[in-house]
This record gives structure tokens, C-alpha cells and sequence, in this order.
């Protein structure tokens, strides 16, 4: 499990550390880690000998990692340059170590010809806002190229704590980061710019505490988490998920919701709306009741919302649903329904999954401040529900309204990006949840399925949100061979 951890908190850990070990040992750990990824990336493309590596170098320790990284390539035959955007701040030991040996300092960006690698260790973890305009320039010129970059701890100019981009940052290719994970190297619009993450041990485990502040689960935790029937399993130990979903105009969100439950290892599922004659169609052993939902029969969970449109009728129903004493997950239109209060006063659990739009009405804020801010969007979500959130998008996040990490979907990818996918989704989780997962594992089980059946689906091609919903055995089936 990949685990991050706020500025402050990986600050305390750094101090702990320090006062066990002889002064500049954590940074002299630190450049090691770095060198040796700047090495194998210089071996990628060519040799460390004979290759030009340039150092962007700002004040404090990152700008200090870098200088000192860039004498060990140094050592190693490379030419390294560092350009200083703030040469009063330098980190004097780096710098010397650097001279001596045999790189050089450099006045501005021009005239550098080609370059194998550019470092960019302008700012560290505390870094806020964009880059100014000096080092953004530089930043341009030594880029145009295309020349790799490699960022040191995280890019430069996003926000390590939210994953925010307040202006003009590094564009990374790949990113060295010391100790553990920072939130901003998991959560967009940041982690977009990280490029490949490498995590360098400098010792700092066990001055970490619990819980992170996020986790991204991987296969081996998925693995654990998946319901499994037993010898003695039937539909009802299985799971039987209750889906309200599709209307006159959208009967085929009533399909895909379907999909996704019976491909997710539901035992039955039993469908309530008027979507019936597509869904028998598609999937004859739905179990179909024209509703109310309360009348449907016995369901572990219910899913509420995919294409139900705003006619009469859609609020009724969502309104049914919630006050069923099982999990219920709201999706898509029966978002539009939902009273905080209401959620708020349910006893069995509740799962929101909201794209940045709908999540914007939700918060009653814009849809751009939720894509540039998730990490925030996702937490006031579900305090302000108490509930699940799930929070779609270019990275999907699962946040509790107790103090428990947020969790982080790393399978994501652009083809999820069509029409129905999140259908299938909202039927995939739902499924999760009548087979007995907590609400979190539930959402965090099903947007790592759905991610890894989207890559199966189009396997680099263009994918359909049946696509999805046919690739969720296969994504089972690479989950638990590990």
C-alpha cells in the first residue's frame, strides 16, 4: 500500500530522525537515492559518462539533494551544471561538493546546447504557489526540447498537501520522493505532473505515525478484500444488490448499472424501474418488480440514481431507498435529490459517487474549484453527509466522514472517460457492498476493478462503458493471481 503523509507531519518525522544521526547524513541519504535515479534514467536514454546534466537548483534542502546528486554524477564522468535561482540560498555544502567535483555553475539558461537530464529542485515541500516568474522561465527555456526532467521530493510549484496548482509548475517525467509519499504525488492536478514515482527509503518509517493522511491501495490489498463464496454460498450469501436506475429516455443506465452488479459477483439483482424490458433483454436472470423499491424483496444493498432522470416518480424512489435499512449507494441523477440532513440521520450506511459536476452542486461551489481542489472537495463532502463519498475523475478519491485516510484510486485511466462508465461503476460497487464490505473497501474495491477492466476493455483502444462492464472478470481474475 502506497501511504502519504502532510507536510508537517513528514517535518516531525524528518526532526526525529535527525537528532539519532550525524549532521547532513538524512540529506547525504537522500542524494544517494537521487543520484541513482538520475543514473538509471541517463542509462535509459544513453550512459551517465559523456552525458549533460543540468541542476535547477533553489534554496533549502531540495536545491542542497540536487547539488549534492549532481556531484556524485559528476564523479561518475557526467557534466553537470547547476543554474542558481537564488545564489545567496544555495546549500554551501552541496555547492562545494559539487565544485570539487568538477561541475560548474552557470549564469542563466541560454546557451547550454543539449542536454540528457534536466533536476529540478527549485522547492521543496513547503513550496507554495506557482513558480515565480524567474525560475518559470528558466524552467521553459531548458525544456523546449523535450529534454527529461526529474523532479526532486515533487515538482516544483504544486502543492504538496492538496494536489493543488496555484500557477506555472514543473512538468515532470519522473519524480524522486524521500521518505514517504506526499498527498500532492497522488491527487490531481499535481500527481498529472509527477510523471513515474520512485520512493527513496531514508530511514524515516519508523518515525511515522498512524493513520496517513492518504493511501493507494495495490493489488495485494485488493486481493484481501475480495468477497470470495464459500462452499456453502447462495445468491443471498452472495449478495443480492436492489438497482433503481434508468427511465423512459436513459433505459440503458438501467443496463450498465445492472452490468456492473452481475459482473461485480452479485448473487441476483432485482430491478426496480422502467427500464425492465432492456434489462430482462440484456440480462434475463434479473429478478424485476415494478416497484416501489420497498416492495421489490429482500436486498443486501441498493443503488439508486444512473439515468433516473427528473420525472415524477425519481425522488419518490430515491426517498424509498435511503430509508431502507441496508447500504445504499446514490449515484448520477438521485444526487440531485439528496437532503444532508436525510443522509445524516440514516443508521445503515451511505455511499455518494459523484463526478466534479455533480459534487460542485453538492458543495454549491464551481465545478473548476473541485477539480483543482479534490483532496478538499472529497473531505467536506463527506463530513457535510457523513457518508461515503466516492469522488470520480482523473483521480478517483474515497473519503469517510470519521478520521480515517482518504484513499486514493491509482488504476485510473482517460478511457473511463465515456458515456455509461460510471453506470457500471455505481452497479460494480454496489455489488461490493450487498457481499459485506465496508462502505470504504466497498468504493475503494470497485474503482480499482473498474480502472483495471476499463485497461482490459480497450486494451489501448477506444472503450465503451460495455467494455467496462465485460473487462470486470478479467480485472477480478489479475487481482487475485497477483
Amino acid at each position: 500500500m502506497r501511504r502519504a503523509y502532510s507536510v508537517e507531519t513528514v517535518r516531525a518525522a524528518e526532526a526525529a530522525l535527525m537528532q539519532r544521526l550525524p549532521d547532513g547524513a538524512l540529506m547525504r541519504r537522500a542524494a544517494a537515492g537521487l543520484a541513482t535515479a538520475c543514473g538509471d534514467l541517463l542509462r535509459r536514454n544513453g550512459r551517465v559518462y559523456g552525458s549533460r546534466v543540468l541542476l535547477l537548483v533553489g534554496g533549502g534542502d531540495n536545491g542542497g539533494d540536487a547539488l549534492y546528486a549532481g556531484a556524485r554524477l559528476a564523479r561518475r564522468g557526467a557534466g553537470v551544471r547547476a543554474l542558481l535561482l537564488s545564489p545567496e540560498k544555495a546549500h554551501p555544502g552541496g555547492l562545494a561538493a559539487l565544485l570539487a567535483a568538477g561541475g560548474r555553475v552557470v549564469d542563466g539558461p541560454d546557451g547550454l546546447g543539449v542536454l540528457d537530464l534536466v533536476v529540478d529542485g527549485i522547492t521543496g515541500i513547503g513550496g507554495r504557489g506557482g513558480l515565480r516568474e524567474e525560475a518559470a522561465a528558466a524552467v521553459r527555456a531548458v525544456t523546449r526540447s523535450r529534454t527529461p526532467v526529474l523532479a526532486v521530493d515533487l515538482p516544483s510549484g504544486v502543492e504538496a498537501d492538496t494536489g493543488e496548482v496555484r500557477g506555472e509548475a514543473v512538468r515532470a517525467d519522473a519524480t524522486v520522493t524521500f521518505g514517504t509519499y506526499k498527498p500532492g504525488l497522488l491527487v490531481d492536478p499535481a500527481a498529472e505532473l509527477a510523471g513515474a514515482l520512485r520512493l527513496v527509503d531514508i530511514g524515516l518509517g519508523p518515525e511515522l505515525p498512524e493513520p496517513p493522511d492518504l493511501e493507494a491501495l495495490q493489488y495485494a490489498d485488493v486481493a484481501a478484500l475480495l468477497p470470495v463464496p464459500g462452499a456453502e454460498s447462495d445468491k443471498y450469501r452472495r449478495g443480492v444488490v436492489g438497482v433503481v436506475a434508468g427511465s423512459e429516455r436513459y433505459p440503458g443506465a438501467a443496463v450498465l448499472a445492472v452490468a456492473g452488479a452481475l459482473h461485480g459477483g452479485a448473487g441476483a439483482v432485482r430491478y426496480v424501474g422502467p427500464g425492465a424490458d432492456a434489462v430482462i433483454g440484456r440480462f434475463p436472470e434479473t429478478l424485476v418488480h415494478a416497484g416501489p423499491p420497498s416492495k421489490a424483496g429482500r436486498v443486501q444493498s441498493w443503488v439508486a440514481g444512473p439515468g433516473l432522470g427528473d420525472g415524477p416518480g425519481a425522488q419518490e424512489a430515491v426517498a424509498d431507498v435511503l430509508a431502507a435499512d441496508v447500504p445504499v449507494l446514490v449515484d448520477a441523477d438521485g444526487l440531485r435529490f439528496l437532503e444532508p440532513a436525510r443522509v445524516r440521520t440514516r443508521t445503515a450506511p451511505t455511499v455518494l459517487t459523484p463526478h466534479a459536476g455533480e459534487a460542485a452542486a453538492l458543495l454549491g461551489v464551481s465545478r473548476e474549484e473541485v477539480e483543482n481542489g479534490r483532496l478538499a472537495a472529497v473531505r467536506e463532502l463527506a463530513a457535510r453527509y457523513r457518508a461515503t463519498v466516492l469522488l470520480k475523475g482523473s483521480t478517483t478519491l474515497v473519503a469517510e466522514a470519521r478520521d480515517t485516510p482518504v484513499r486514493v484510486n491509482p488504476t485510473g485511466t482517460s478511457w473511463l472517460a465515456t458515456a455509461g462508465s460510471g453506470d457500471v461503476l455505481s452497479g460494480l460497487t454496489g455489488s461490493l457492498l450487498a457481499a459485506g464490505l465496508a462502505p470504504r473497501d466497498a468504493a475503494s474495491v470497485g474503482a480499482y476493478l473498474h480502472g483495471l477492466a476499463a485497461r482490459h476493455g480497450s486494451d489501448g483502444a477506444p472503450v465503451s462503458a460495455q467494455d467496462v462492464a465485460a473487462g470486470i472478470p478479467a480485472a477480478w481474475r489479475d487481482v487475485r493471481a497477483g
